[in-house]
């Protein structure tokens, strides 16, 4: 089904299941635009996780007893919701983790230091979140590896010429982000993993900003590792995803280790379980593993088409509406199918933080700073930015009162 036949939003009821969106500062209502840093929690999935807290509370696997066999299996059926959200073969190809940031580093700490060695070539962009630029870049350091970066183009997308040329037969991992946190560009992710496979890479997706918003399939872009959060996809804090290829996750070593991921243990040596449970060691996220299995229930059922395009519909006005006032630089391309639901800029003559300050004033909240991408600030040649993302709740009078903010910051700074 295209976007233009898909049923509209009914924005009034979605947000009824969101009662912060009605919070009020000095008489002002919320304006919440800072939704790639975290989504806002609906009332089904915070019910989920109650309802664990006030029944069934308990920890998961070798409990015999009749709370910790509802929880491990509550724990194992989110398992299987995520896998098949985003397409994997099965639940041993999810592990969870605590964040995407956590999820980056259990691929480069198991796989990376087992693997890298002097003269390999780890492949990046230059819009990638600090998630994966600083952890593939201290992982090169232990292991003699180095690390290249695919340019991102005066349009904010990357330079595919470029990446051709660096994945080669030394590239051994290729990791990029799918949808920027900066730019909101969408990258050909598939693309991508294509490349990589064609010269023996590894790749690796960083789907934090699209597996919120827009239909992901794991098998259709065939990475290799994809992770993402669930905070940023209505569910909880505190539990993210790391999707692996079964084949692969097997191979590897853990890198944490402990009680709950072992098969045996001497006093001279251990051996580890089955997957996923071989990443997954200590007290797992139980009660968010819930909130996330309910978050994926609930997205499901508004429908991630139709996510994608209200997404894409606020962004493309905020677009226009911030380039028709004339001194508002925008960074990114254009609005359009590559352009994901975030708009940054800049104010002529106002530093960010004072912008993001003068919103908050008006009750608008949005993000300012680098957003975990100083590399790719260092090359816009600006400190900072402000940012206006957006998800499923917001509406386009939501952003008209951002830009009318910003006649305020003028004001102040003229």
């Amino acid at each position: 089904m295209s976007q233009q036949n898909l049923e509209p939003l009914d924005i009034g009821a979605i947000r009824e299941e969101f009662p912060i969106l009605e919070r009020e500062f000095d008489g002002q209502q919320v304006v919440y635009l800072d939704n790639a840093a975290t989504t806002q929690t609906p009332d089904p999935v915070v019910d989920a996780m109650s309802d664990y807290y006030r029944r069934y509370n308990s920890n998961v696997h070798r409990g015999i007893h009749h709370l910790s066999q509802e929880a491990s299996i509550a724990y194992e059926e989110a398992h299987d919701r995520v896998a098949e959200f985003i397409g994997a073969e099965g639940r041993e190809e999810v592990i969870f983790t605590k964040n995407t940031t956590e999820a980056e580093n259990l691929v480069a700490y198991s796989w990376g230091l087992a693997e890298l060695e002097p003269g390999d070539r780890v492949v990046l962009t230059e819009m990638e979140h600090h998630a994966s630029l600083v952890t593939w870049q201290q992982i090169a350091h232990q292991t003699g590896a180095d690390v290249e970066y695919i340019r991102v183009d005066e349009r904010g997308r990357l330079d595919m010429d470029h990446a051709r040329e660096l994945i080669d037969d030394d590239a051994a991992v290729v990791s990029a982000v799918h949808v920027s946190n900066t730019l909101g560009t969408v990258n050909p992710v598939a693309e991508l993993t294509a490349l990589a496979d064609e010269h023996d890479a590894l790749s690796v997706i960083d789907g934090a900003q699209a597996v919120p918003n827009r239909p992901v399939d794991v098998g259709e872009i065939d990475a290799d590792f994809y992770a993402f959060s669930g905070h940023k996809m209505a569910g909880p804090t505190g539990i993210g995803v790391l999707y692996g290829k079964q084949e692969l996750l097997e191979e590897m070593d853990p890198y944490l280790y402990g009680g709950g991921m072992i098969r045996k243990v001497t006093f001279d040596d251990s051996t580890w379980g089955e997957l996923p449970w071989k990443f997954e060691p200590g007290t797992p996220p139980i009660a968010e593993a819930v909130g996330l299995a309910a978050a994926v229930d609930w997205l499901e059922e508004i429908g991630m088409e139709r996510i994608q395009a209200h997404e894409e519909e606020l962004a493309r006005y905020a677009y226009e509406q911030l380039d028709a006032e004339g001194d508002v630089e925008i960074y990114g391309p254009e609005p359009g199918p590559d352009r994901g639901g975030l708009v940054s800029f800049n104010v002529e003559g106002v530093h960010a933080h004072d912008l993001a300050s003068i919103m908050n004033d008006h009750t608008v909240a949005v993000r300012a700073g680098d957003h975990c991408t100083q590399p790719l600030h260092d090359k816009l040649g600006v400190p900072a930015s402000t940012r206006a993302s957006f998800y499923v709740y917001n509406t386009r009078e939501e952003i008209d009162k951002l830009v009318a903010a910003l006649d305020d910051a003028r004001q102040l700074f003229a």
